[in-house]
């Protein structure tokens, strides 16, 4: 049984737009991190995948099954969207039972698995309590919940930790790698610490195309050697910022610590300023410079 997602010469027109081109990816079993800004083409291309919107050109396949079989896709699929809601008047139980009739339960199924899931969630103790009343961390594991409520071979998050406060942050990511020992899980999202934090292949997209897929040690690689650091006064900060990209400033009494790259390959590096090691977020902008000269990420 494959499991794997397979797209080739995927295209996708809103119209005369497109928002998705000649997508080739292949996606393995385990986390797997989709990483862009907003407006990148990441839902478009999670909603092809989920066989919510038909793509306009090319193929894809999810565990060998074409995606144009939306029913069987559907039944192997399970999607947490950015804008998730249930029914709020609803206690968590009824919610997820309900969702359990609609998705072709038995009564003896739901009243095994619910239960189960909740725990996994960590709702167990939440049964009674009406969606309304949960904080946005609670109702985003209840969204986890009811997307594996049918026992999917894939999951599909989108932006899952937009709004979660530190705690809630790592709680959610720690969840979704234990989900990912036994199905494909795809975590599309703009925040590179949660790609940093669970992923270790990803693909990183920008203008509807994908201008990065590989591991993220081969990432951290591609900008080995450019990203510098230094200790500057106050003074020489705007100086520094006009003449560099500076991705990072710490400010420590009269001093500032910043990061940066530069801006070409025969910009000359000033007195003091030294090679350090490259994190995600640093080879993700240098990426994004590099492919597109965009410095608007900085």
């Amino acid at each position: 049984m494959e499991t794997e997602i397979w797209l080739e010469g995927v295209n996708k027109y809103y119209g005369s737009k497109q928002a998705l081109k000649e997508i080739d990816l292949t996606i393995p079993q385990g986390m797997f991190g989709l990483l862009g800004r907003n407006g990148a083409g990441k839902t478009t291309l999670m909603k092809v995948i989920a066989s919510l919107l038909p793509a306009s050109s090319g193929e894809v396949t999810v565990c060998g099954v074409p995606v144009g079989r939306a029913g069987k896709i559907r039944e192997m699929t399970g999607y947490l969207p950015q804008d998730f809601s249930m029914y709020a008047n609803m206690t968590v139980y009824e919610a997820m039972d309900y969702l359990g009739v609609l998705s072709g339960l038995s009564k003896r199924e739901r009243r095994e698995r619910i239960p189960e899931l909740l725990e996994r969630v960590n709702l167990q103790n939440n049964h009674r309590t009406k969606v309304k009343a949960m904080s946005g961390g609670m109702r985003r594991r209840l969204g986890i919940a009811q997307a594996i409520l049918h026992d999917p071979r894939v999951l599909i998050v989108d932006e899952p930790t937009a709004g979660l406060d530190p705690e809630e942050r790592v709680r959610f990511r720690n969840l979704l790698c234990e989900i990912a020992e036994e199905r494909i899980v795809i975590l599309s999202t703009h925040i590179v610490g949660d790609i940093e934090a669970t992923c270790e292949n990803i693909a990183i997209m920008d203008a509807g195309e994908i201008i990065y897929k590989g591991t993220v040690t081969e990432l951290l690689s591609l900008a080995e050697g450019n990203v510098f650091t230094a200790d500057i006064s106050r003074m020489e900060l705007d100086k520094i910022k006009k003449e560099y990209l500076v991705t990072g400033m710490l400010t420590k009494g009269s001093m500032t610590t910043v990061r940066f790259f530069l801006k070409n390959s025969v910009q000359e590096l000033f007195e003091g300023a030294k090679a350090c090691e490259v994190n995600v977020e640093d080879a993700y902008m240098y990426l994004m410079y590099r492919e597109r000269g965009d410095a608007t990420c900085f």
